[in-house]
């Protein structure tokens, strides 16, 4: 019997990336927002929690995987890199036992790729291998295409499915938990206060590299206007730590 004909083709990676690369690209949603002059961005958050709420989760269930949420405009995909280091090698030492350290279990959610898409959640400095991300894949796929219980629309407007980058972030959390990382390091995709890795209540300290003009027809035109969205990660009680800026910048930052 063929994989196609006992059904091992609908679950393996490639057709994970099939089904992925179906749902609408970050060049369409772009578009989208270019159109409406970044308007739909205030949907992002609400439509995030109810798919969300579709798996069986709410925001705060996130809390405990101690994220460290990385905003900028250059050098965050960098410093994402260097703290995913720095966590894996040092280890952490138990209050019972001070002379032994245990190694972190350590996840990375970065983007874009270079080469898999697989290589933007990584685990211990590794991306996910193919058996999981396929098996991770269609967990998140078989919830949401599910009858029951129904998706919350929080517009008109909204898709009954998340588009590209919002489903991977969906699986990046639902893989983070399920595998049980100590840290989570989350890397912003665009601007900050509307991308969908802003979704955790409580990360453990957040930070902002450094800032210059992007995404112009989405975040704004002006250098404080990006780094309002940008600073957007900012979270009441949360440290938040800043390279060193553009002044008028920096005081939008230090605002939020």
């Amino acid at each position: 019997m063929s994989d196609v004909e006992n059904g091992a083709t609908r679950r393996s990676y490639e057709s994970a990336i099939v089904d992925l690369n179906n749902l609408q690209t970050n060049a369409a949603t772009l578009e989208m927002i270019r159109k409406s002059r970044g308007a739909l961005n205030r949907f992002s958050l609400p439509e995030m929690t109810a798919f969300l709420e579709k798996l069986g989760y709410e925001p705060s269930h996130f809390n405990k995987l101690n994220v460290i949420h990385v905003s900028g405009t250059k050098g965050k995909g960098s410093t994402c890199a260097f703290v995913n280091s720095i966590l894996r090698n040092a280890g952490i030492r138990s209050v019972d036992d001070p002379s032994g350290a245990r190694k972190l279990k350590v996840g990375l959610y970065t983007s874009p790729h270079l080469v898999e898409v697989r290589e933007r959640i990584c685990i211990d400095g590794k991306p996910i291998t193919h058996e999981m991300f396929a098996k991770y894949f269609y967990a998140v796929w078989d919830k949401l295409k599910a009858p029951e219980p129904p998706l919350r629309l929080v517009s008109e407007s909204s898709p009954q499915m998340p588009m590209y980058f919002m489903y991977l972030t969906l699986m990046c959390l639902h893989v983070f938990l399920q595998e049980k990382v100590d840290v989570a390091i989350l890397e912003v995709g665009m601007g900050g206060e509307y991308d969908n890795t802003n979704i955790v209540p409580r990360p453990v300290v957040c930070g902002v590299t450094s800032l210059g003009l992007d995404h112009q027809y989405v975040l704004g035109e002006t250098l404080p206007e990006i780094a309002y969205h940008k600073g957007g990660i900012a979270k009441p009680g949360v440290p938040l730590f800043c390279v060193p800026q553009n002044e008028d910048a920096l005081q939008v930052v230090r605002n939020r």
